[in-house]
């Protein structure tokens, strides 16, 4: 391309803006942007400046397509005009914002963020997908953003995350076990806080964060997992006083205001004791049966007398909560666990807990 004659141009430029004519806009627009971009490299900040004006200006009324084209082209350039960078970064239309929200330099941080508090979901997954990103950035696309977002955040190695952008991250990957795994390899994750999401993750989370751990960093995600577990035993293992919880739960029970919803609330309170007693008068067994079930490894033998109590799943999802550290996802399987709950009949799971009973009274009596 020949150097174009800039006084002749913006001759042409002023007789476009003033006939308003959108064919000679466009015309003028691709002129105007392919002298920028020729002699972009050789421009000052003043002559950019002048650029920018003019382009502002031209965009108005453009097509949609046309100015995608334009984000396109001027998305790489690391002195694009400022103004006109801005207009198409906070543009509506996703095509047209998406190029420059995801490589121009152009763009500060303050920029970013004020975007980011503003705009769609589309532009915040445009800017998680930036080479490099900021903290104050990343704490509003955590908090913004939707599971796409924060996905694509956690998994952009350039993105840098605060205290609390971390924590944000792993509240996000409860329950959301491709989440957890892409925070898991995170190698700026702190070790404190990959413990944290290990005790949170499902057991093949787990798994697949140990496989795909490099070699380098292998005894260190084993040293978490340890940790991890240690934690949950932690948990299960923990000493008990149940007089207390007898006294308390008797009492509501004689007033007649022990209900599901009342186990459901000691549940989601981790209220452990008062869950247990309330568990076992409910389903009118002894508290010797329902404690061994609390704490075995295997969660099956709780759905027995969560049935004959009438309970409903989001109370028996509740109860196997707590068997866990606080905050932690559910275990792997949980989701079959629901299903049996669902198929198992309550004549079939009170036949079973009376089987129970007998037994733990012979072996009493022994």
């Amino acid at each position: 391309m020949q150097k174009a004659d800039t006084s002749h141009l913006f001759d042409e430029l002023d007789a476009a803006l003033q006939s308003g004519s959108s064919e000679k806009r466009l015309a003028m627009l691709r002129q105007v942007t392919d002298l920028f971009l020729y002699e972009a490299d050789r421009l000052s900040e003043e002559q950019i400046g002048i650029f920018d004006i003019v382009l502002v200006q031209l965009i108005e009324r453009i097509e949609a397509r046309t100015l995608a084209e334009i984000s396109e082209r001027l998305a790489p350039i690391a002195n694009a005009p400022t103004d006109l960078t801005l207009s198409l970064a906070g543009h509506s239309e996703i095509s047209i914002a998406r190029p420059v929200l995801k490589s121009s330099s152009r763009l500060t941080t303050a920029d970013l963020v004020d975007i980011a508090k503003t705009q769609s979901h589309g532009h915040l997954l445009a800017i998680s997908e930036r080479a490099q990103i900021e903290t104050a950035v990343t704490d509003v696309l955590l908090d913004r953003g939707n599971q796409a977002v924060v996905r694509s955040v956690a998994g952009n190695s350039g993105a840098k995350f605060s205290e609390n952008g971390f924590e944000a991250l792993l509240k996000a990957a409860e329950g959301d076990d491709r989440l957890a795994e892409t925070t898991g390899q995170r190698l700026d994750l702190p070790l404190n806080l990959l413990q944290q999401l290990l005790s949170r993750a499902s057991e093949a989370v787990r798994t697949r964060l140990l496989a795909r751990t490099p070699a380098e960093f292998q005894e260190e995600m084993r040293r978490a997992l340890s940790a991890a577990t240690a934690a949950v035993d932690r948990e299960s293992s923990k000493p008990r006083d149940f007089h207390r919880a007898k006294v308390s739960v008797g009492m509501l029970r004689a007033k007649g205001d022990l209900h599901e919803s009342t186990l459901c609330e000691f549940a989601r309170s981790r209220k452990y004791e008062e869950m247990t007693v309330a568990l076992s008068l409910l389903s009118s067994t002894s508290l010797e049966i329902i404690k061994p079930l609390m704490n075995s490894p295997m969660d099956d033998g709780l759905l027995i007398p969560c049935k004959v109590a009438d309970c409903k799943w989001e109370t028996v999802s509740a109860i196997l909560s707590t068997k866990l550290p606080s905050g932690s996802a559910p275990k792997a399987g949980h989701e079959t666990l629901k299903s049996e709950f669902a198929k198992l009949s309550k004549t079939n799971a009170e036949r079973l807990l009376r089987f129970w009973q007998v037994r733990e009274a012979s072996a009493r009596s022994a």
